[in-house]
């Protein structure tokens, strides 16, 4: 009204422009306030209101009369100061989310966002955005905050509670583009150590003994974790259909959505996939080699040790453990072997004690990595790491554990360092060896038979000796002189680290051109009486240095 006593011509132009506008946006309101209402429910965007449901040729009644009471409280206020700004304030809002999806879509290059208007630049929508906001700050700083935080607050609601609709979301175009451009810019270089991160590749049911509805072991997730400082990182989930592409793909969708339901249930930040592979061993082969993208391919294979395969007398799963490893090898992927998987700890069972590693091999720092890692979780950081270095008879022992403290201070790590002499074996020796001699006779007796059973095929078939589809040589004093060893290692994990929580020990190759069988002999008699056992292999690299 004040502005009518200088408007020109004709002060009454000012008052029939008031009149007009207040009786458009009251129809505006009584027609379009209920109808978004409906339309917003109809969606399924809010599932609080749900009450508001109408079908699309159905007038919206009681959104009608909700928001008849709403404003009818409004007009009740009496005070038109107060309720103006409050409605300002969720217009401006409006307009801003407008603005920024436009600007968020045309930057972002969308391929759906094909507006009619032609001139159009994102510049011009991230001005308009902006200045919504600089205007609601100007009108009041107050009501601002508290609509910024309520707006907030729905959106939040909408991510967390909200059904997918036909409406999208840009900011998941943002973090689709924001990856890409990431991923370019990792390029397909080594990453220096100071930037690894464990991509651990967790292999479900390489044994393909666990009930059928069950998609992973229960503990998987739990030692999955473990593997990554506070929990954060990419863990990737795999399992294996055996079967025909074309017959088992709905098999497969569904596998797949189970084992995402149980990632998401273990809280573990991580992705689920299904092959479906002719066998077992061609399709983690196909998966080793192609899994990830640029340097964000899994680095670990992680496989739990397979401790029913004598008392369940499965043949076939020596020579698939081996492929396992050798295809690791092969890819340049470290491994983890986990023993004892069933007592693993979940996140609330604390742990005393002690990480025992037996450091005998150079690995690139992996076990170290590994043992630091344990300790970041709640579980196990009552504990200490004690690094066992196994040294022969005629060594400086000493001069050895100078040597590996200097390492570990250079590192930054914290450990205490024991050097272990280990004497040749002695069958002979005390008492408390009788169960490791006891262990060893077995196994030397069932290798004695397996052997036999070959050389006897080989001698009827008039072929060489054949084991595992393929040539083999052995002989047998190496084989008996790998029995030693992998009883001594045992013997002297036993000895020190009974009571330990976790032990480390470096995972030994598979030997070129012996058995498969062999080979599992030889990591039974290791792991044989040891609670948590993780066998690890690094690879090529270093995953830590002295300049981290």
């Amino acid at each position: 009204l004040l502005t009518a006593t200088i408007a020109w011509p004709f002060p009454v132009v000012i008052r029939v422009g008031i009149i007009l506008s207040t009786l458009g946006a009251a129809l505006q309101s009584l027609t379009g306030a209920p109808r978004l209402l409906a339309a917003i429910a109809n969606d399924d965007i809010l599932p609080v209101l749900n009450c508001f449901r109408v079908a699309d040729t159905s007038e919206p009644h009681i959104a009608t009369l909700f928001t008849t009471v709403i404003c009818m409280g409004c007009v009740v206020i009496g005070n038109l100061d107060l309720i103006t700004p409050t409605v300002t304030m969720f217009f401006l809002l409006c307009y801003s989310g407008v603005n920024l999806s436009c600007f968020l879509l045309d930057l972002l290059d969308a391929p759906s966002w094909r507006p009619r208007w032609k001139f159009h630049h994102w510049l011009l929508s991230l001005l308009g955005a902006l200045l919504c906001v600089v205007i609601m700050f100007l009108i009041s700083w107050l009501f601002t905050v508290v609509s910024l935080a309520l707006a907030s607050l729905i959106y939040y609601y909408v991510s967390i509670k909200g059904k997918a609709g036909d409406w999208g979301d840009g900011f998941k175009s943002a973090y689709f583009q924001l990856a890409l451009r990431s991923l370019r810019s990792l390029g397909a270089k080594q990453v220096h150590p100071k930037n690894w991160y464990p991509i651990p590749l967790i292999f479900c049911r390489p044994w393909g003994k666990l009930p059928e509805n069950v998609p992973c072991h229960p503990k998987l997730a739990d030692f999955a974790n473990c593997m990554k400082k506070k929990g954060r990182g990419m863990s990737i989930f795999v399992n294996i259909l055996d079967g025909d592409y074309h017959e088992c793909a709905e098999d497969a969708k569904e596998a797949c959505k189970q084992l995402d339901t149980y990632i998401n249930y273990k809280n573990c930040e991580g992705v689920a996939e299904i092959v479906v592979a002719t066998n077992m061993t061609e399709g983690f082969r196909g998966i080793v080699q192609t899994m990830g993208l640029g340097n964000l391919k899994p680095n670990i294979v992680v496989v739990r040790y397979p401790e029913i395969w004598r008392r369940e007398n499965l043949k076939e799963i020596p020579t698939r453990f081996v492929g396992i490893i050798n295809d690791c090898i092969v890819a340049n992927k470290a491994v983890v072997i986990v023993k004892g998987l069933d007592e693993w700890p979940n996140e609330y069972q604390r742990q005393y004690g002690s990480i025992d590693l037996y450091w005998i091999v150079r690995d690139g720092g992996l076990m170290l990595l590994l043992s630091q890692l344990l300790l970041t979780k709640e579980s196990f950081e009552s504990c200490k790491i004690q690094v066992f270095c196994i040294a022969e008879e005629d060594s400086d022992a000493e001069s050895l554990k100078a040597d590996v403290k200097k390492f570990l201070y250079d590192l930054r790590l914290q450990a205490e360092v024991i050097v272990i002499t280990i004497k040749s074996w002695d069958v002979e020796g005390g008492s408390q060896q009788d169960d490791s001699i006891e262990a060893f006779n077995d196994a030397r007796k069932r290798v004695a038979s397996y052997l036999a059973e070959l050389k006897e095929a080989a001698k009827r078939e008039g072929t060489p000796l054949m084991a595992d589809g393929k040539a083999v040589v052995v002989d047998e004093q190496q084989v008996e002189k790998f029995l030693y060893t992998t009883l001594k290692l045992n013997t002297t994990i036993l000895r020190y680290s009974r009571m330990a929580a976790v032990v480390l020990v470096s995972l030994p190759p598979p030997p070129i051109n012996h058995p498969a069988y062999c080979y599992m002999e030889y990591m039974d008699l290791l792991v044989g009486n040891v609670q948590r056992l993780l066998m690890v292999r690094g690879y090529r690299r270093d995953v830590v240095t002295l300049f981290t």
